[in-house]
């Protein structure tokens, strides 16, 4: 059993390396990752990273090393993919929205490619025809998640080819002899009913049957985490049993066997990472009392974006007396981490640390009121590691053309 990140630990790398930063546990994502393997161990199952969850190298080639596989959903993750010592074969590449020439380009570096929409099937045919082998990513229309914005299988969304398509997909394949090998669908994040999976594995299966060139089905992921104490976390170990009992099934009735691929991302480093920021002014309103901290949504924009919960401590004051609080950033817009959330005292020049920051922290931040992003840190073995230093204004001001 892995041990947890101390808050000296976490106060250590502040002194080390400054504050706003994100600091990542390295065991605590293989400890996830294990968990998966463990949980699928029923039937032949391949777990491919969902690298915009947090794509720093360092943290792709840990992975890596764990025994995961990538995926893609732009030509930069691709690449820096590649430059991690993943293998084209070790890549899966599902795009949205993009120009065709980002697909040739994956298609020369020799990636698996994952369509999801069909004038792009139709030109990927009339131009490679059989000789590259594709995945189809569908739409399922199952709604699942834990919020709108996240949930990607609903009638209206922009993600993968309706059901409602498939004839429009078989044509395609007939007419350019296209070589699917693989079906896809993701249906949305934060999932907790696992019954969401199955239903959607029985689409799958029902569209298999009229390819028989498919060797895999990729469930996406959208695995539930907990981001609060009584929080109900997806029960990986129950379908795993439940996948495997169904793909077992349908591999005997139908005389052909297949891989169940799944594409965790927040699921394996949400836990692990914990952004750390210092606790700039204590501000009493009439109608609260404000912690005024240095950073804002430029770092981490989920509680506004998504009107997502982070559990958030003092770690240099975590005996203190519980107090009510609203946590602020310093950017000249509202952003607002945290309304009337019990804390023990803070004092100005606390350090507070907000849990889950692993997916979707670092990776959406931006240079937002020209306030540059922190730097990254890693602990593995209980070492701290720079992996990516804080932005600098002379690199800002040097990227623009004067």
């Amino acid at each position: 059993m892995f041990q947890q990140l101390t808050n000296q630990q976490l106060l250590a790398a502040v002194q080390q390396f400054g504050s706003p930063i994100y600091v990542y546990h390295a065991e605590q994502i293989a400890e996830r990752y294990n968990k998966l393997k463990n949980a699928f161990k029923g039937h032949p199952t391949k777990f491919f990273y969902a690298c915009k969850a947090l794509t720093n190298v360092n943290i792709l080639k840990y992975i890596k090393g764990l025994g995961g596989l990538l995926d893609c959903v732009s030509i930069n993750e691709v690449k820096l993919g590649l430059l991690a010592g993943f293998l084209p074969s070790e890549i899966l590449f599902t795009p949205n929205c993009v120009d065709f020439s980002e697909i040739e380009e994956s298609v020369a570096l020799g990636v698996r490619v994952n369509i999801d929409n069909i004038s792009v099937l139709e030109r990927f045919g009339n131009t490679y025809g059989g000789s590259y082998p594709i995945c189809i990513r569908i739409n399922p229309h199952i709604v699942a998640g834990g919020n709108y914005k996240i949930s990607t299988g609903h009638i209206d969304s922009k993600f993968g080819i309706s059901i409602h398509q498939l004839r429009h997909i078989e044509r395609i394949v007939k007419t350019t002899g296209l070589h699917v090998q693989g079906l896809h669908m993701h249906t949305g994040s934060e999932i907790k009913d696992i019954n969401v999976f199955l239903q959607g594995l029985d689409v799958m299966f029902d569209i298999a049957t009229r390819f028989p060139q498919i060797e895999f089905i990729d469930l996406g992921s959208g695995f539930k985490v907990p981001y609060k104490d009584d929080d109900q976390e997806t029960d990986v170990d129950l379908l795993g049993a439940k996948v495997a009992e169904a793909v077992t099934a349908f591999e005997k009735e139908n005389n052909r066997k297949l891989e169940i691929w799944f594409e965790p991302g927040k699921y394996l480093v949400s836990e692990c990472g914990w952004f750390i920021v210092h606790a700039n002014v204590i501000k009493q309103t009439t109608a609260t009392v404000f912690v005024g901290v240095n950073s804002g949504f430029n770092h981490l924009i989920r509680p506004m974006f998504y009107d997502s919960y982070h559990r958030i401590t003092n770690i240099s004051n975590p005996d203190g007396a519980k107090r009510i609080y609203t946590v602020v950033g310093n950017i000249c817009e509202t952003d607002t981490f945290a309304w009337d959330r019990v804390l023990t005292e803070v004092r100005e020049g606390d350090y507070l640390a907000f849990h889950n920051a692993g997916a979707y922290g670092f990776e959406m931040s931006s240079n937002f009121n020209s306030r540059l992003k922190p730097a990254e840190v890693l602990f593995e073995n209980g070492t701290p590691k720079l992996i990516r230093k804080a932005d600098v204004f002379d690199d800002l001001l040097r990227n623009q053309v004067m």
